[in-house]
């Protein structure tokens, strides 16, 4: 490879290695129960969303706030929304494809590999999948739908605003998947991971906390996911 050509790829991977934010979870004392009601949420909020290829701004805010016990990673969403599109359905159905909804992806070891999506609509229905990459750059993916959280709860409630989503996630069902190094997190622990919201309103747009360099995949660029950083 010629000098050039090699302090180019350098200087990528060092940009691409930098652009991930670095966003805190703050650990909690308090009980949190899941029924979408934000008015007790204590932990500061996230945002807003932006266009998640471009950075631009929203039509409509999204903001989201992370937490965290010994037992569970706790997220909040408040999402404006004029015009809310989606209904109630069963548990694992396609609600991406013509939902308004909140999504979480999480990779806790970073590799890109193998991680996490779950999503919630405006009226409480939700999915979690296990998602694996099986190309070299992770462009092609083996979804596996099928996969349940144990414990996981997604309640969402609609709002004179929009709608209000929580989401709880035991550590302990992730800690059971397989070649996914999931460990229980302590202070100071970092997860790559990333949020984000479809809104299908008014004009459609795809939103997330930290948007990508990268244009090629959607949603799905793991290796620019923002860092989760758990504190105090």
């Amino acid at each position: 490879m010629k000098f050039s050509s090699f302090l180019y790829l350098l200087t990528f991977l060092y940009s691409i290695h930098n652009y991930s934010q670095t966003f805190p979870v703050y650990k909690t004392n308090d009980k949190i129960t899941i029924d979408g009601d934000l008015t007790d949420w204590k932990t500061p909020f996230l945002g807003p969303f932006v266009i998640h290829n471009s950075g631009e701004k929203a039509t409509q805010n999204t903001m989201v706030s992370l937490s965290w016990n010994d037992e569970n990673l706790y997220i909040a969403y408040r999402s404006t929304d004029s015009k809310i599109v989606g209904k109630s359905q069963k548990k694992d159905s396609k609600i991406y494809e013509a939902d308004d909804l909140v999504e979480v992806f999480i990779d806790p070891d970073g590799d890109g590999k193998n991680y996490l999506e779950i999503g919630v609509n405006a009226f409480s229905t939700n999915y979690d999948m296990l998602i694996k990459c099986i190309s070299p750059e992770c462009g092609g993916w083996k979804t596996a739908i099928k996969f349940d959280i144990k414990g996981l709860e997604a309640v969402s409630k609609i709002t004179p605003e929009g709608f209000d989503t929580e989401i709880k996630i035991p550590f302990s069902s992730l800690e059971k998947i397989e070649n996914g190094n999931f460990t229980k997190p302590k202070i100071g622990t970092k997860w790559k991971a990333n949020t984000f919201r479809i809104d299908y309103g008014n004009t459609t747009e795809y939103l997330a906390l930290q948007d990508y360099k990268s244009l090629k995949f959607g949603f799905h660029h793991p290796e620019e996911f923002a860092v989760f950083e758990f504190l105090e």
